[in-house]
């Protein structure tokens, strides 16, 4: 299975590319909510995570204290990369075996951290979803409804969209819904091309 990562930072719409690209057909798998099961789900990345990080990491009831955990690392490049050291080991494990059970040309991971967790060397190729960062920050603020301050501290934390687009394969721009639909389109059959120079090799 020829396997594609789509990457980009908060607010660029990443997820907009990954729903028009499911209209196509295109299996994706969403790494974020992925991880955020297995968290809850996986006995070994619970032990995992209440040794790094606190018991505070879960409720009273057992449940992943999402919003305790994001506020601990979200402002913490270190804490971010030990979560990440702890959690992506094991989604790029559970990618692997879901895209081994996909059919269709090619399957998509949704990643923020593509390159950062090392999923990139999972997959065939990498697109980077781009967005200047006043309408990242304006979107992430209405979407999520935090302060500029919150956003722009997320965007400091992540990888530069200069950083993205010198290692990603494509890069596609997400300013108008209408011109993103064309240029996803044609990313579509770039992709579907791609795929079959693969399978030809």
């Amino acid at each position: 299975m020829y396997k594609v990562g789509i990457t980009g930072g908060i607010g660029s719409g990443k997820s907009t590319v990954t729903e028009l690209l499911r209209g196509y057909g295109v299996a994706i798998y969403d790494t974020d909510s992925q991880a955020k099961y297995l968290m809850s789900h996986s006995p070994l990345l619970r032990e995992a995570l209440v040794a790094a990080f606190g018991a505070e990491c879960y409720t009273a009831t057992g449940e992943l204290n999402r919003s305790w955990l994001s506020e601990r690392v979200f402002s913490c490049r270190e804490h971010l990369a030990r979560l990440n050291s702890i959690v992506h080991p094991a989604v790029i494990d559970d990618f692997l075996l879901w895209a081994a059970r996909q059919s269709g040309r090619y399957v998509v991971a949704e990643s923020a951290i593509l390159f950062e967790s090392g999923m990139d060397d999972v997959v065939d190729c990498s697109v980077a979803v781009l967005c200047p960062e006043e309408q990242r920050i304006e979107r992430a603020m209405l979407r999520d409804n935090v302060s500029r301050e919150r956003v722009v501290e997320r965007i400091r934390n992540q990888m530069s969209d200069a950083e993205r687009c010198r290692r990603a394969n494509y890069t596609i721009t997400n300013i108008e819904l209408e011109h993103l639909k064309e240029d996803v389109a044609k990313l579509h059959k770039t992709l579907e091309d791609a795929s079959l120079a693969h399978d030809h090799r």
